[in-house]
């Protein structure tokens, strides 16, 4: 990596603050609710895999990376690239990543071994991303692993990734703190199976991990244990209990009456009780995040441009921002966060301006009919919201989203699905990766990197990627080429400047606010700091 792409990620990290509100917690002894050693998290929809090729939400990301690794992460501040199972980062510099950016070496640990006690080795690396790019596995993006012609193994301990053409995020991507981090998975185990869809490791992974899984009850808990031969040292930790709590009051009351330890991200319908709460410490972490309502730009009628437009001057965002996260986010005008270096300023913005967005949808031929919703040729101004039956702010935002957009003339039906239906990978039917949908409220949480290609390129349309949006544009597959192909940050932020105008200017989505993730925790539970893709990329450290 070059000097410059370290000095991105520093700026990039500058901004990325983890804020503690609340009691900070004793500095000796244990509050009597505290079980020494056992950590309890609440997490809200169950998992459907804990196999990390086919993680396709957070949630399942958060999980797997307690039993499985990647080979570089970043710390908690997010200025530093952390090697985990590599034994260092590539760089130009050590000649890890070659001077035409065509190769990338890895040189891995000696000392790591899968939970069952085989050794880890560069076959496993090898292994992993050929599953990646398997095309019966329902992986949910290749984003980047596509770019690799080939991988050798000249010995246990290295690894070389051979790329088809120079792509700058590709340490932060391969096995790395990207949109999509995968872990690496255990060749001999996995390789024999034509495809890794429904085999038994989906519910009992073996991993290099600092946790175990030792127990899944179905629909009530999760339960970890130690790896005792982890190699970055023992986790203090004795015992992990994720227990799934769909109802978000009762999670709640669970932090009130300390039967949990972390509320694993807490939405911000929460934030105003939980930042008052006695004995809590509410972590903020500011992440590549974005809330938004993805538009099906192929499906009628969202297919017209001045259609996304006169709904985006609908849209009252302040409103929302102020109704629905309390404070704990920031309305947005585009994608990448303004504390991201590749954050744009010459970009179309939309106000609220529901007055603009009549005479748009005006001049596009759209008319009153009798009930006031707006009809073109025969056909009714009519939309289908979606979005995850779990999420309470977004229950509550889909309600008013629904009241603008109506003010207007659009006319919009709401329709909820279980999160695991939701999100769920092409190959398994999900809601969004189908696009069985004309307008989704959701959000996005992205890389270390600024790179959003696996969003909006045309070859990343599911099930190749997540361009949920399902627009493609030759402007944008050559912005995001120079973005990719260039190493130095000057010629990246130009490119940056060029993909945030085609976003707004053509009102691909309409981005809602830039959430800092609410982490309710127990005082006591020490060594949780979050970087700013993942919560858990050190549990190995965390105690309580």
């Amino acid at each position: 990596m070059t000097a410059g792409t370290l000095a991105a990620l520093c700026i990039f990290a500058a901004a990325c603050t983890k804020v503690s509100t609340g009691p900070a917690g004793q500095t000796s002894g244990r509050h009597s609710w505290t079980r020494a050693g056992e950590l309890r998290i609440a997490i809200q929809a169950p998992p459907n895999t804990l196999n990390p090729l086919l993680a396709s939400n957070t949630t399942e990301s958060m999980m797997t990376r307690l039993t499985n690794d990647v080979l570089v992460s970043v710390d908690a501040s997010g200025r530093q690239e952390v090697p985990v199972l590599a034994a260092e980062v590539p760089t130009l510099e050590n000649g890890g990543i070659s001077r035409d950016g065509l190769t990338i070496t890895y040189k891995l640990r000696h000392n790591v071994v899968w939970h069952d006690g085989v050794p880890f080795s560069s076959k496993d690396v090898k292994f992993t991303w050929t599953a990646i790019m398997n095309p019966r596995n329902n992986v949910i993006s290749r984003t980047g692993y596509e770019l690799v012609r080939s991988v050798d193994t000249p010995d246990p301990f290295t690894v070389v990734f051979h790329m088809k053409q120079r792509f700058s995020p590709a340490v932060n991507t391969l096995f790395g703190e990207s949109d999509s981090p995968y872990t690496i998975v255990p060749e001999h185990l996995l390789a024999r199976y034509p495809n890794i869809n429904s085999v038994s490791y989906n519910t009992n992974p073996v991993g290099t991990g600092p946790f175990k899984l030792k127990t899944w009850a179905r629909g009530d808990h999760l339960e970890y244990e130690p790896n005792p031969r982890y190699f970055l040292g023992v986790p203090k930790l004795q015992r992990i209990i994720v227990k799934i709590v769909p109802d978000e009051n009762t999670s709640l009351n669970q932090l009130r009456t300390h039967e949990t330890d972390f509320q694993y991200q807490a939405s911000p319908q929460e934030y105003p009780q939980v930042k008052t709460l006695p004995n809590l410490r509410v972590v903020l972490n500011q992440m590549n995040q974005i809330e938004r309502l993805q538009l099906n730009n192929a499906r009628f009628p969202l297919t017209d441009v001045h259609l996304r437009q006169a709904m985006a001057y609908a849209i009252d965002k302040e409103r929302l921002v102020n109704e629905l996260t309390f404070g704990s986010a920031v309305a947005a005008d585009q994608d990448l966060p303004p504390f991201m270096w590749a954050h744009a300023q010459n970009i179309t913005r939309y106000p609220y301006d529901p007055p603009r967005a009549r005479t748009i949808l005006r001049a596009d031929g759209w008319t009153p009919g009798p009930d006031g919703v707006l009809q073109k040729a025969g056909h009714r101004l009519s939309l289908e919201i979606v979005y995850n039956t779990s999420n309470a702010t977004r229950r509550r935002g889909v309600v008013l989203v629904q009241a603008m957009l109506r003010q207007v003339g659009i006319e919009t039906q709401v329709k909820s699905y279980i999160a695991s239906l939701l999100f769920a990978p092409y190959g398994m039917g999900g809601i969004l990766q189908t696009g069985k949908f004309d307008v989704s409220f959701a959000g996005w949480v992205a890389g270390i990197d600024p790179d959003n290609s696996s969003e909006f390129m045309c070859s990343a349309r599911p099930p190749n990627g997540n361009n949920t949006d399902f627009y493609c544009s030759a402007a944008m597959d050559a912005a995001q080429k120079q973005a990719l192909e260039n190493f130095d940050i000057p010629t990246r932020k130009r490119a940056y400047d060029t993909i945030e105008a085609l976003l707004t200017s053509q009102e691909v989505e309409i981005p809602l606010w830039w959430p800092r993730q609410i982490e309710p925790v127990n005082p006591d539970f020490m060594g949780f700091t979050p970087n700013p893709v993942t919560e858990s990329w050190n549990s190995y450290q965390w105690a309580i």
